[in-house]
């Protein structure tokens, strides 16, 4: 893929909805970072009804650890994995109250040292708590690179450093949340909807289903 078919496909995905976001509830950098750890595997409607309880009630580190394990876990127990979850959650809370004043660091290496964060999470805090320019490959942004031809790799490290290399400045900062929504609601896993896709005429994929 050229890099003017590039240009036009997020020409038009900013034009269809010109201020992305994520579909997770979150008012502070911890709020996002506690719901994206409690995401994986989970939907954004399932998490935000978890932390439409749990924030009320405690928001920061130090309220998650004054609710105590098994406490955390009553106000998470619908998600699935919410065991694992609640332990790297409090985990986490720790690291931030012992190391880091109580704050989300702003630093990947930083990030990636918290119990259950990894690239992916650590992608998404910063470019959505802290406004960089990361793009964080998830199932959707994978697949969505890969079958229009955006950025085709066999891994998601491949991905992102060729949508880091090939996105234009200009759109990186929301590529992450137009590429998700893309592959969320549209350029879906089993049956593409080829014919309500913006980007239909600029897409590579061979194999297109026009409903």
């Amino acid at each position: 893929m050229n890099a003017h078919k590039r240009h036009e496909i997020f020409a038009r995905l900013r034009e269809h909805n010109p201020e992305p976001t994520t579909e997770l509830n979150w008012s502070t950098p911890f709020e996002l970072l506690t719901a994206v750890l409690l995401s994986a595997q989970a939907t954004d409607v399932g998490v935000n009804k978890a932390t439409d309880r749990l924030f009320p009630v405690a928001n920061t580190p130090a309220a998650i650890l004054a609710l105590g394990l098994d406490g955390l876990k009553e106000h998470i127990k619908t998600i699935g994995l919410y065991n694992t979850k609640a332990e790297n959650l409090i985990k986490t809370c720790r690291i931030l109250l012992e190391q880091h004043d109580g704050e989300v660091p702003r630093r990947r290496k930083a990030l990636e040292a918290l119990p259950g964060v990894g690239r992916k999470t650590a992608n998404v805090i910063l470019n959505t708590a802290f406004g960089e320019p990361t793009i964080a490959v998830d199932t959707h942004i994978f697949r969505v690179s890969n079958r229009t031809g955006i950025a085709k790799g066999k891994d998601v490290i491949e991905v992102e450093n060729k949508l880091l290399r090939h996105v234009p400045r200009e759109f990186r900062q929301d590529a992450h949340h137009w590429l998700i929504l893309h592959g969320r609601y549209t350029c879906v896993a089993r049956k593409p909807r080829c014919g309500s896709c913006v980007i239909e005429d600029l897409c590579e994929y061979p194999d297109k289903v026009e409903i």
